[in-house]
């Protein structure tokens, strides 16, 4: 039986060093093709011109080099661009270059499909097939940015895991990817820019804060006592407010990073004073730096309204006049299920 190659950008560079030093070859050869592999996102060993024809066919020989590539592309009438990416093995997932006049903001997905089920979102409704390995997720990065220099003429300034699945349950590659992101080698991005959305796995946040990440966390909060949210969100039942309040702050005693609230408005559920009142009390007992008001994106599998205008508004003054430091953020690309909570690698993109 015929062994699968090994993925060339899994190797470390003094594995790479160790490869080379086996074929006979002067080391800086391990060099050249780690910097094709990350600073100049080779696709293929063809495309590494400075090694010579043998070594390349070589390379080829021994090791996979599976890369991320664009399927198909939407354009919104207001600018967002979403992406559907075919994996090496065939899966499709799907990621969104978000412009604004200061920042160009990617939001990718880090596993293929999801298993929370949250009740509001399209790819909560599709089976997780797999975790996204981090050089698949690190390639997601590439490419919007590669999109984001064609259509802007501008690099990516800003990076958020909140397209499909749950980062910390892919906890590692999301970790390995952000490295390498972030790495001077690598697309040198400030962790600073870089927000990691959580619907809420208590224990992998704390484990956030041992590992010391330099990254701004972002909770999918929604609901603001476990009665709703165990109804919308079924990873409240093992992992409740009180968790994830406890979590939150060992986290930031940790690290210190940035805490990002998300709450989306539902009609009739969770946009009252009373649901503002236990919003507030919430932030009350986590060090968060804002709380972001959604508004809701319709989806066919899910019978979810947003409120009118009016609701909407004064839910916004009572947070405010409460202290809470509360944005309302405005959907971008709903007129291509590119929006929050949309993303499920629906056909009909065009290629």
């Amino acid at each position: 039986m015929k062994t699968a190659k090994k993925n060339i950008r899994h190797l470390t560079l003094d594995e790479l060093n160790s490869y080379f030093e086996t074929l006979g070859e002067k080391k800086f050869r391990a060099k050249q093709v780690y910097e094709w592999l990350w600073l100049k996102q080779a696709q293929q060993f063809e495309a590494m011109t400075n090694l010579s024809k043998e070594l390349r066919v070589k390379l080829a020989d021994n090791f996979s080099l599976p890369a991320l590539r664009v399927d198909a592309t939407q354009y919104s009438a207001d600018g967002t661009v979403k992406s559907r990416f075919k994996t090496h093995d065939g899966h499709l997932v799907e990621g969104v270059l978000i412009p604004t006049d200061d920042r160009k903001t990617a939001c990718v997905s880090s596993q293929i499909g999801c298993s929370l089920s949250c009740k509001f979102c399209a790819t909560g409704y599709m089976d997780r097939k797999r975790n996204l390995d981090f050089d698949e997720i690190y390639d997601e990065v590439v490419l919007i940015n590669q999109q984001s220099e064609r259509v802007y003429e501008k690099k990516l300034s800003n990076i958020v895991f909140m397209g499909m699945g749950e980062p910390l349950l892919n906890y590692r590659n999301v970790l390995k990817a952000i490295e390498r992101i972030t790495s001077p080698d690598g697309l040198g991005m400030s962790p600073r820019r870089i927000t990691v959305s959580t619907a809420g796995v208590a224990k992998q946040i704390k484990q956030l804060g041992d590992d010391g990440v330099r990254f701004k966390l972002a909770l999918s909060l929604h609901a603001a006592n476990d009665t709703k949210r165990n109804e919308i969100m079924p990873i409240n039942e093992s992992n409740n407010l009180q968790a994830l309040i406890e979590a939150l702050n060992y986290f930031y005693k940790k690290t210190e990073n940035e805490i990002t609230f998300e709450y989306i408005l539902f009609n009739n559920f969770n946009d009252s004073l009373k649901d503002a009142d236990e919003l507030i009390k919430i932030c009350r007992q986590v060090p968060a730096d804002l709380v972001n008001i959604i508004e809701y994106n319709p989806i066919d599998m899910a019978t979810f309204r947003k409120p009118d205008e009016k609701v909407v508004n004064t839910f916004m003054q009572y947070l405010e006049k409460n202290r809470v430091n509360a944005r309302l953020r405005r959907s971008r690309g709903k007129d291509i299920d590119a929006a929050c909570g949309q993303l499920a690698n629906k056909e009909g993109i065009v290629g």
